[in-house]
Parts: C-alpha cells; structure tokens; sequence
C-alpha cells in the first residue's frame, strides 16, 4: 500500500521533551488540506518471560496518563544509540527482573498507535532465564523504583487479558502470541 497520494507539505516542532510534538500539514488525494499532531518516540522493546516451569513474569507498574497499576510486561525504550533491538529487551529484563534470557525469539514488530505516534514496539519471547545483575551504576529510578514482580501460569495469565484485568497494549499482544506459539 502506497502513501505517495498524501504528501507532506511541512513541519513544525510543537514541543520537545520527553517525546517530540511535531504538527505537519498535509494535502489529501482530494486536495484538502489539514494539520496532524505526530508524537515521536523512540522504539520500544517488550518481552514474555517464560520460567522453565511455564510461568510468565510480569509487572505490576504505576501508569501516569491512566493513572493506575497495570500489569506489563518488562519493557523499555530503545535509547542507547544504535543498540539492536534484541540487546535492549536483555538489558530491560536485567534492569527489571534481574534476569537474563538464554533465548530470546522474536515474536513480532507492531506500531503502538499509529493514528498519533511514530513509536514502534519489538515484542519477544524469552526462555531459559538466568538470574543476572544490572551493570554497575545502573539505578531504578522514578516507577521503575516501584515494580513488583508477578508470577503467573501463562494459561492464567491468558484468561487475564480474555477477563479485562490485563489491558496494556504489548501484554495483551505479547502473551497471546507467547501463548499460540508455546500451545501450538
């Protein structure tokens, strides 16, 4: 599918912080013009642990924009330069599990939300996890100072997502894709 029919006349850099707020003003196939507000944010990463005995780990994280704990899976932004996607998802889980995976398989790639934001997602599924200390001079900071770890049995955590109690975007993807590929 080809965009080419939609053309980008400009640009302007709304706000940069944490993200970046753009505001480009594009012409539509039938001539109109119109301003689109795009967030961008670096890539992200997200995993699936697996322990050896079929539980996923999992966290309970505070959440400002929905203001509450979800439970998630170890994630993280891509914000070391140049650093490969499947090093990021071990450097999250090492900073936030304090686990390593002895295999990590790629379970899909997807935009977050494609209507407002640039940002991309990486989603694995690791296995054989090893206990694993964070570099020396890393420090949890902010939320990330306040995870809590939660161990449940994929199935379990599958009904989860099915009931609504779990509702984060790349859970809900990754642990139903974890869940088809170590079913099937």
């Amino acid at each position: 599918m080809t965009s080419a029919w939609f053309e980008t006349l400009g640009s302007r850099e709304a706000y940069r912080g944490f993200s970046v707020v753009r505001v480009d003003r594009i012409r539509t196939p039938d001539g109109a013009e119109v301003e689109r507000e795009v967030v961008e944010r670096p890539a992200a990463v997200g995993v699936v642990p697996i322990t050896p005995e079929g539980r996923v780990l999992l966290l309970h994280q505070y959440r400002q924009p929905v203001r509450q704990l979800l439970v998630e899976l170890p994630a993280g932004l891509m914000d070391v330069a140049g650093e490969d996607p499947a090093d990021t998802a071990q450097r999250e889980l090492v900073e936030e599990l304090g686990m390593r995976a002895g295999t990590l398989e790629p379970l899909t790639s997807f935009w977050n939300s494609a209507g407002w934001s640039d940002e991309r997602t990486h989603l694995y599924l690791g296995q054989q996890l090893e206990p694993a200390e964070p570099p020396g001079g890393y420090e949890a900071s902010a939320e990330e100072r306040h995870l809590e770890v939660v161990s449940l049995d994929l199935d379990d955590a599958v009904r989860a997502v099915r009931d609504g109690e779990i509702t984060d975007a790349k859970t809900v993807i990754g642990l139903q894709l974890a869940h088809l590929r170590l079913r099937a």
